[in-house]
């Protein structure tokens, strides 16, 4: 995907844990964080705490969605998607891309990786990688300012 690209449809993933399948039309008109990870990426796991906190921090600005994007054999069994969720508190809706539905729509090679979009389904923000998640914090804080 590439920046100012529209959200793609979350239709295609096997289920949804945590929250009812919706698509994103019937989300609530606003940012919406979606979170790409694997129960098998280490740098998902060191990553969550803090993608955890942003989801407690913005809870009343912006929908907070991670998409579960299975890398090897062991990542598609969904007890253990289940089991790792609760370890690292993973509390937002999981959509568990058992197919790799999502991943194609949204063209995504890496885990974890963080998409940004505004409240009209425009990708403002895209990042791969363990890293720099204060970058994404700003992202988040600068698309909030600009609804003032």
């Amino acid at each position: 995907m590439r920046l100012r690209d529209p959200i793609p449809e979350l239709s295609g993933a096997l289920m949804w844990l945590n929250g009812e399948e919706t698509d994103h039309n019937s989300i609530e008109k606003r940012p919406i964080f979606i979170h790409f990870w694997s129960v098998s990426c280490h740098l998902c796991k060191v990553a969550m705490p803090k993608v955890n906190e942003l989801r407690d921090k913005f809870k009343e600005d912006m929908t907070v969605l991670s998409i579960h994007m299975p890398r090897v054999e062991g990542d598609y069994d969904i007890d253990v998607v289940k089991k790792v969720a609760l370890e690292h508190d993973i509390a937002q809706p999981i959509l568990l891309d058992q197919h790799h539905i999502l991943k194609e729509k949204f063209q995504n090679q890496y885990v974890p990786s963080y998409y940004l979009f505004d409240e009209k389904g425009v990708l403002r923000h895209y990042q791969a990688g363990g890293s720099s998640m204060s970058m994404v914090e700003s992202r988040i804080n600068r698309l909030l300012a600009e609804r003032e």
